[in-house]
């Protein structure tokens, strides 16, 4: 039995178009290069204990006989799922809007009696301190010019982009209050 001409071209090259696509549809998509300026900022889990000791001697002890001997919020946590999640959210937002230099930063609040139990991650959080991720951005030349103040600062919020909270807090028993967990 004779193989015709098309069959001999046609075979080898489906294999090769098969063999190509499997090859760019299996590959992962660049990824983005990660800084590692980060390692400048690395403290010890001593360092970082030096400073729990001072805020335990100073703020918290001020907080605690505002509350009336109860203890406050001293710790907050974020799975890496939700960080990684809010900073490519932040990164793609900001990439959106031409934003330089995108960051974050973090602020102190505290959830109000009163504030929906559907905007903390537990219900019992209603009174405690917290803190909240929000988006910042170098200034614009125009916002630069139009504010003349004494700031350094050189990035400014970014309110078109979503804040994050709902974070995971630990009221401490009083007992531990002073400890660093």
């Amino acid at each position: 039995m004779k193989t015709s001409f098309f069959t001999k071209i046609l075979s080898p090259l489906c294999a090769v178009l098969i063999l190509a696509f499997c090859l760019f549809s299996c590959t992962e998509p660049p990824k983005e290069p990660v800084s590692n300026s980060y390692k400048k900022k690395l403290i010890s889990y001593r360092e970082g204990r030096v400073l729990f000791d001072e805020y335990t001697r100073t703020n918290h002890e001020i907080l605690m006989k505002y509350r009336n001997g109860e203890p406050d919020s001293r710790w907050y946590w974020f799975s890496l799922e939700d960080m990684e999640g809010y900073i490519k959210y932040v990164k793609e937002n900001a990439r959106k809007q031409k934003l330089k230099n995108p960051g974050i930063r973090i602020y102190m609040g505290k959830y109000p009696m009163n504030h929906p139990k559907n905007r903390m991650a537990k219900p019992e959080y209603a009174g405690y301190q917290t803190i909240f991720l929000v988006p910042t951005a170098q200034k614009r030349e125009r916002e630069k010019a139009m504010v003349r103040s004494a700031t350094t600062e050189e990035n400014t919020d970014v309110t078109s982009i979503e804040s994050m909270n709902m974070t995971n807090l630990a009221p401490p028993p009083k007992m531990l209050s002073e400890t660093m967990p």
